[in-house]
């Protein structure tokens, strides 16, 4: 099975290749460039390959290069059976500390509706599109088991939340959202329009709410990152999508 990562800034992809050992090729193609991950000898990854994929930061750019690297593995004729969409985030609080690892059971657009009188309407209900990509369960299941994540709705937003106000208000639309980032809807959109299943992992970078850099631990958001990608990988790759 080929898996993609697609992180959004380059920072992040490094950050999950450090959890791989050996060297990494870059595969230039029209739209994007991938770095697939090879073993100490030059080989491919066992019987998988990984490649990762800057994406760019927020939904439209990760959705518009993803959904190029997945058309050119598709007309290659070896498509990629999993995408994962990976990287730091602001975490609420107290469910998601700083430092912690998130993994969505549900990829929720957070404020992709209209906003009327009576308050915020998703564009579900005004008839047309979807706000929610729900991962393959039993993955879920398995991939908290082995890094020891919390499950819950990440939440993809095209404005970081930088107020008390509006994280309340997020809370109360989606009870369930542990964490907020600005890729993962568009990743998973590239990834339903090729019936490719999706799972989204994050590390918590900060809280959300109030910005205060002065409180942010970018640093070891990243190294959650990379440790639980080596405890991932197992997962991933004992994972099939065709018994689903």
């Amino acid at each position: 099975m080929r898996i993609l990562v697609a992180t959004a800034v380059p920072a992040e992809r490094d950050a999950v290749a450090r959890a791989f050992p050996g060297p990494s090729t870059d595969v230039r193609l029209p739209a994007v460039a991938l770095h697939r991950l090879h073993d100490g000898h030059g080989r491919r990854k066992h019987e998988h390959e990984h490649d990762l994929l800057a994406a760019g930061v927020g939904p439209a750019l990760a959705a518009a290069s993803t959904a190029a690297a997945l058309t050119a593995a598709a007309l290659e004729g070896r498509p990629y059976g999993l995408v994962v969409s990976a990287g730091i985030a602001g975490g609420f609080l107290p469910e998601a500390p700083l430092g912690s690892l998130v993994l969505a059971d549900a990829i929720t657009a957070a404020d992709l509706g209209a906003q009327t009188p009576d308050g915020f309407v998703p564009v579900t209900e005004l008839g047309f599109g979807t706000v929610t990509h729900r991962p393959p369960q039993d993955l879920v299941r398995a991939a908290a088991t082995a890094t020891g994540a919390r499950v819950g709705t990440v939440l993809t937003v095209s404005t970081v939340t930088g107020s008390a106000e509006r994280a309340t208000a997020l809370r109360a639309r989606h009870p369930g959202a542990l964490a907020e980032a600005m890729e993962g809807f568009g990743v998973a959109e590239a990834a339903a329009a090729h019936t490719t299943p999706v799972l989204e992992l994050r590390a918590v970078s900060n809280p959300v709410g109030p910005r205060d850099r002065a409180a942010w631990r970018i640093g070891d958001a990243l190294a959650a990152l990379t440790e639980a990608f080596g405890k991932l990988t197992a997962v991933l790759e004992s994972w099939d999508p065709h018994e689903q």
